[in-house]
């Protein structure tokens, strides 16, 4: 027979014996690669969701003029906005601000891209419903209050145009936003209808955008925008990134220190376990040495028993781990969380090391073993 065959043959014949002990052990090991596992994958997939929740509550980055212009041109701010990532862009919404009187009472108007609205800023909410064609517009609580208007009502808007004429139009209000906010105050048109009516194009006062990326990324696209569009000034709206940092620096820190005290309990627990196998074995260690048994083939022995259920709990938990970040997510985020396949070996390797290292003083006390006294029964 040969040595390795041997080998593998003692060490799952000592555990079958002993399963109930090891069992513990193995349950252990398994309860730890399952937090390790699953923290860990929470611990890299909470920027993207916890990103995804902030942008919920609206632009990170405005884009305003730079300097003392009062306005930004339209094919200015899309040049700013090119710069920004593709594929971290929630919304963008530009904004155009004049100021109309509705039955001679003066109110902000603002013409925006109310499909980008509704992806910059989805806290809105909407009494009715979002405008789908033109002469249709949004209008604030206050603005409702103020001047008792419905969903389906009617309205007439009156000011100057560019040129100094008067301009007068009419249209439908599709729903009032309520935002708790200065959006309350203000009435919500297509960007395109305003510039009808006012009489001029290619004019915006601010851009607002969501983007989800994190704190160092964002100051990248601001120190960018600002090196090659001179003309535009963008500035992080600091409620929001400031906050959404603090929060992903606590929960980081927070699954950290859980990660660490599961892993320390786990050690305790096996290497617990394998004090009481040792305890057990003390007879057949003495035995092995007496008939010639080296320490350090002692030491491979226990060895290759704690690192086996090492390797087989940090299988178990890598599936468990994974079940148990999704369900975290979706109990948190309710969103699924993606699949790290490389957690897989590094939750087995160091489910491994932590069983190697929790073996070391069990380990140890079984060379320490006198066979002599063992054989005689004290």
């Amino acid at each position: 027979m040969k040595r390795q065959t041997m080998y593998l043959r003692m060490i799952t014949s000592s555990l079958v014996r002993r399963r109930s002990r090891l069992l513990v052990a193995l349950l252990a090991v398994a309860i730890g690669a399952t937090i390790l596992s699953g923290l860990v994958t929470i611990y890299y997939d909470v920027p993207r969701q916890l990103g995804q929740e902030f942008r919920s509550y609206g632009a990170n980055l405005i884009l305003v003029p730079a300097g003392d212009e009062p306005s930004i041109d339209r094919d200015t701010a899309q040049r700013a906005v090119d710069l920004i990532p593709k594929d971290e862009v929630v919304g963008i919404a530009p904004y155009r601000y004049e100021t109309l009187k509705i039955n001679e009472q003066p109110t902000v108007v603002a013409g925006t891209d109310l499909e980008g609205v509704q992806k910059a800023s989805p806290y809105w909410f909407i009494t009715g419903e979002w405008p789908t064609s033109s002469k249709s517009v949004l209008i604030g609580q206050e603005v409702a209050d103020l001047i008792r208007l419905t969903p389906g009502s009617s309205l007439t808007l009156n000011g100057t145009g560019a040129e100094g004429q008067a301009v007068s139009a009419n249209f439908t209000v599709s729903g009032i936003v309520q935002t708790g906010g200065t959006e309350e105050a203000f009435v919500f048109m297509a960007l395109a209808d305003l510039e009808a009516m006012m009489g001029d194009s290619g004019k915006l006062n601010v851009v607002e955008c969501s983007i989800s990326a994190d704190q160092d990324d964002l100051d990248k696209i601001v120190k960018n925008i600002s090196n090659n569009v001179e003309e535009v000034s963008p500035r992080l709206v600091k409620r929001v990134t400031e906050s959404e940092g603090t929060v992903l620096t606590k929960l980081q820190a927070l699954v950290y220190l859980v990660t660490v005290v599961v892993l320390l309990l786990t050690m305790i627990c096996v290497a617990t376990t394998m004090m009481a196998v040792v305890a057990e074995r003390r007879k057949e260690i003495g035995l092995k040495k007496a008939l010639g048994a080296s320490n350090k083939s002692i030491v491979i022995e226990f060895l290759g028993e704690g690192l086996f259920f090492g390797a087989l709990g940090g299988l178990l938990g890598s599936g468990l781990g994974f079940l148990f970040a999704q369900v975290v997510s979706m109990n948190v985020f309710t969103r699924a969380i993606s699949f790290q396949p490389l957690l897989i070996p590094v939750t087995v390797v160091v489910s491994i090391a932590i069983t190697g290292l929790a073996c070391l003083l069990p380990v140890r006390s079984a060379t320490d073993v006198d066979p002599a006294i063992v054989l005689r029964g004290e």
